[in-house]
């Protein structure tokens, strides 16, 4: 692109155009001699003190409080490129586009952010708005900040089906730029902040997308980053867009709820908090202020309680200098108002996931209105105001915290790596990251004291995978403070957890039921996916063989050219491919059989019930019982060994067994090339899941003495059902396991012998 600017060592712009378009009519080289870089910088930013200009010499000014001279003229020098490269284009306000960058950057100038992310924040979107390139910009600037542009920048060249195919898709490159140099997120934060602040110019509809969006990722991903200002702005501006009424409501409550006296009641614990440190000789600052609205509606929300059962509205923090007098501190505030029990949290010594640190204690205060009392260290609230940020902000002295948030992000980028590989598409990793947004509040322990944050509501299956995927896809028992515990149970606060592994075990598609962390969701769906492609494609070949055997020939004398041509006209990339479209019910194994040994023609085309079933299926398929996902046995008839047996095709699913007699195959005699002939093996394994009635006499302890008998013979008990047919009789279901027809007989002998028992018979629900 061409330039024009005049920029120099020793030239600043003044401001931009108060109004109007940045281009010829209002040039952006308007500039004036530099001030001496030994000037006194604000304290603060002069937007802070609700200046409103867009000054690019104030920012400028401001970044000479923390940065060196040739670093500022770096980021001047890449203000003028974007706003050279945004010429001509206005926001929807209707104010020049530079105004955006502008903002986006001053925003990470008040986080003392390095001065590549902030050239990369002026530039951040002239590779999606403008004709700038990422060559263009490594070439001006540096690799290091296209990456960062890039990064940021939306998917725009491609072609979706919905906008949120769209929406996912841009999010997953963010994400993933963001796993390589966290300083995108970074950038795309404080660009969704300036978005929201300046949100009022937008389309209603656009503006409760927007904010559906700031409410479900961003401010989530603020919060798991640790940058707590941030996250808060945007919850309460998504909050006012996205429920304004809501908002409204609650903030009249908020005043009609003794506005005054609350206030005084605010400066009253003030008051007693400082007064109690002086007394002790602590120096600390006590600050009280009400939870933001937005806090306060998602506590409603996700407790179901109304605003009038809500205690703890009000919140102060006590800030001191060293974590022992912390501790002191609470023993303070305990004396001075009764704690409330069961609402003291210490992460101090186990600080949260993003690595925030805190006392946090629940007291009965003045006129008996609940308040919350959080203590911490003045690094503490650094960490818990500006989270990931603190390691450009305050470089010494923080790195040594036990919470170090740069190590704690570092952790989930990986975790989203994993999530990226082991994800369908980029919807299903977006819905992956979002469970993965909500930091848990269950904190638990290994064997060797190791602690784990984990979501509430998690399993002991999510705490194998928040050890290592390897230890979740092969657990299969554990132990919760040395007592063996199944898979689903749910895990407390302060458990010790030890997981009992075997190599030869593999994810149970049940697990899915249960389990609430991403991590353990999209590790059991991937490994899932591996495993019935493997047997899909095992299934597809002996199907394909069986078909090919009556015609003379097998997949391994298959001619090349030939199974070249059909894989090219079914876009498949491979026989393996093929096999798994065979196996999974896609493709059907007669009609490929044929055009792959070159039998085509009217003998082909017949109808099948023309040619005979011996024709189109000339050899049974053995059933073995090991197939895995890809042959299915119907819940209407349940068969097992021994039963007469016979198959269809399910696309999708691979292969569904029905008894020969099942009512459901009604409607598939005329579609033979629907079906498939099956056989059960010689020597059938594993166990096979049915179903009979006892009807019984009413007598305690009926039901235990015939699930003793069950169990004596070798069965399984998976679920049991009581029907009260009068006050004489009941019928008792039971869904059992049973290695085959036989087996089930021995059971149906045994239990009939039982005094009460007055009749039995294996259900058929079809």
């Amino acid at each position: 692109m061409p330039r024009t600017d005049e920029a120099t060592a020793d030239r600043r712009p003044a401001a931009l155009p108060e109004s109007g378009a940045v281009g010829s009519d209002a040039p952006v080289q308007k500039v004036q001699p530099l001030r001496p870089l030994d000037w006194t910088p604000p304290v603060e930013p002069p937007w802070l003190a609700g200046d409103t200009r867009y000054l690019v010499s104030d920012f400028c000014d401001y970044l000479a409080s923390y940065l060196p001279a040739d670093q500022i003229k770096a980021c001047y020098h890449a203000y003028l490129f974007g706003a050279e490269a945004h010429e001509g284009q206005k926001r929807k306000s209707g104010e020049p586009y530079i105004y955006h960058p502008l903002a986006v950057a001053r925003i990470l100038a008040e986080m003392r952010m390095d001065y590549q992310c902030l050239i990369a924040a002026l530039l951040h979107d002239v590779i999606e708005d403008t004709p700038v390139d990422k060559a263009q910009l490594a070439e001006t600037f540096s690799e290091e900040v296209a990456e960062l542009v890039d990064g940021v920048s939306k998917l725009t060249k491609l072609d979706f089906k919905s906008r949120a195919e769209a929406q996912a898709a841009s999010l997953q490159k963010m994400l993933l730029a963001m796993t390589r140099d966290i300083r995108v997120i970074l950038i795309k934060l404080a660009d969704r902040l300036h978005n929201m602040r300046t949100l009022d110019s937008m389309s209603p509809e656009a503006c409760r997308r927007i904010s559906r969006e700031t409410l479900d990722i961003f401010a989530p991903i603020a919060n798991r980053l640790g940058i707590n200002w941030i996250r808060i702005e945007l919850e309460d501006l998504g909050f006012a867009h996205y429920w304004p009424w809501r908002r409204q409501v609650i903030q009249r409550a908020l005043q009609g709820r003794g506005g005054g006296t609350r206030v005084e009641m605010v400066g009253l614990v003030e008051t007693a908090l400082r007064h109690a440190l002086q007394q002790e000789g602590i120096e600390g600052r006590v600050e009280g202020r009400q939870k933001h609205l937005y806090g306060i509606y998602r506590k409603m929300r996700d407790k179901s309680r109304g605003f009038s059962e809500l205690a703890d509205v009000f919140a102060f923090r006590v800030t001191v200098d060293r974590v022992d007098t912390c501790y002191r501190v609470l023993g303070l505030v305990h004396n001075l108002y009764k704690p409330v029990p069961g609402r003291f949290k210490d992460y101090i010594a186990i600080p949260k996931a993003n690595g925030y640190q805190s006392l946090h204690t629940a007291l009965i205060g003045p006129q008996g209105i609940q308040i919350e009392i959080q203590i911490r260290t003045e690094d503490m609230q650094r960490l818990a105001e500006s989270g990931i940020a603190a390691h450009w902000m305050y470089k010494s002295g923080v790195q040594s915290s036990t919470a170090n948030p740069a190590a704690l992000a570092a952790d989930w980028l990986q975790n989203l790596l994993e999530m990226q590989r082991d994800a369908g598409n980029s919807v299903e990793f977006l819905e992956h990251v979002k469970v993965d947004l909500f930091p848990g509040e269950v904190y638990v322990f290994t064997p060797k004291g190791r602690i784990h944050s984990l979501k509430r509501g998690a399993t002991v299956v999510d705490f194998a995978y928040a050890i290592h995927s390897d230890v979740g896809n092969t657990c299969v028992a554990a132990r919760i403070d040395r007592r063996m515990a199944p898979l689903s149970t749910p895990l407390r606060n302060g458990q010790t957890v030890e997981i009992i592994t075997a190599p030869g075990a593999r994810p149970n598609p049940g697990w899915l039921n249960f389990v609430v962390t991403a991590k353990a969701r999209v590790n059991i769906r991937g490994h899932l996916k591996n495993i019935k492609q493997r047997e899909a494609q095992a299934l597809g070949r002996r199907l394909l063989n069986a078909e090919l055997t009556p015609l003379g020939a097998e997949v391994e004398t298959l001619e090349p050219l030939r199974l070249a041509a059909y894989l090219e006209e079914t876009g498949l990339e491979s026989l393996e491919d093929l096999f798994g479209e065979i196996g999974l019910g896609n493709r059907l194994a007669p009609l490929i059989a044929r055009r792959l040994a070159g039998i085509e023609g009217e003998e082909s085309d017949a109808p099948a019930a023309e040619r005979g079933d011996q024709d189109v299926h000339p050899h049974r398929l053995a059933i073995r019982g090991t197939e895995g996902m890809v042959v299915n046995f119907a819940g209407c008839c349940r068969p097992i060994p021994g039963d007469a047996i016979t198959a269809v095709f399910s696309p999708g699913r691979g292969i569904v067994v029905h008894r020969a007699e099942c009512r459901n195959l009604g409607g598939l005699e005329g579609k033979r090339d629907k079906r498939l002939d099956v056989e059960w093996s010689r020597e059938p394994e594993g166990e096979f899941a049915t179903e009979i009635r006892v009807e019984v006499s009413n007598r305690r302890g009926v039901l235990a003495v015939i699930a003793g008998a069950i169990a004596e013979l070798g069965s399984n008990i998976e679920n049991v059902q009581t029907i009260e047919k009068d006050g004489m009789m009941t019928d008792l279901e039971f869904r059992i396991l049973v290695k085959s027809r036989h087996h089930l007989a021995r059971i149906m002998r045994r239990v009939r012998l039982i005094p009460p028992v007055d009749r039995i018979m294996r259900i058929t629900r079809s």
